[in-house]
């Protein structure tokens, strides 16, 4: 008789089960379900609204870059003197367009529900606009200041 310990496979078995026996634990809600959208996404997608309804007034808007950030990048120097902002600009340069940024934590950090958090990012979006444009936040949305 061989007394040798049968061989060891190579390659580990992938686990079917956990070891309660009732399979392995997968995403709790698909993707297309609402639930399962992260902070951030719902975030991004509160400022593509408020971008198309600024849109359907100025079709120029449509050559503006909007991107949402967590955090500003602030310089030590600035921090304690300076107010932490909600929203930036950059000027179209070398061949680049024009950028408005959004910062998420900032934002969310002012507001205490999803429709007050829609209308402050609706009117960073605004004033920013604006300020890219050399507009009044009154020209770009006609409600601005009404909330």
């Amino acid at each position: 008789m061989d007394s040798s310990p049968p061989p060891r496979p190579t390659e580990p078995r992938p686990r079917r089960r956990d070891r309660h026996g009732r399979g392995m634990r997968g995403p709790v809600a698909p993707p297309q379900v609402p639930l399962s959208a992260s902070r951030a996404q719902r975030f991004a997608d509160l400022v593509q609204d408020s971008v198309e309804r600024v849109e359907r007034r100025l079709p120029e808007v449509a050559d503006i870059d909007f991107q949402v950030l967590d955090v500003p990048r602030l310089d030590p120097g600035d921090w304690p003197d300076e107010a932490v902002p909600l929203g930036g600009t950059f000027a179209a340069q070398d061949g680049r367009p024009a950028r408005v940024v959004v910062y998420r934590r900032p934002v969310e950090l002012r507001t205490k529900g999803r429709e007050e958090c829609a209308l402050l990012v609706h009117e960073i979006v605004v004033e920013q606009v604006a300020e890219l444009l050399g507009l009044s936040p009154e020209s770009v949305d006609p409600k601005y200041g009404d909330d």
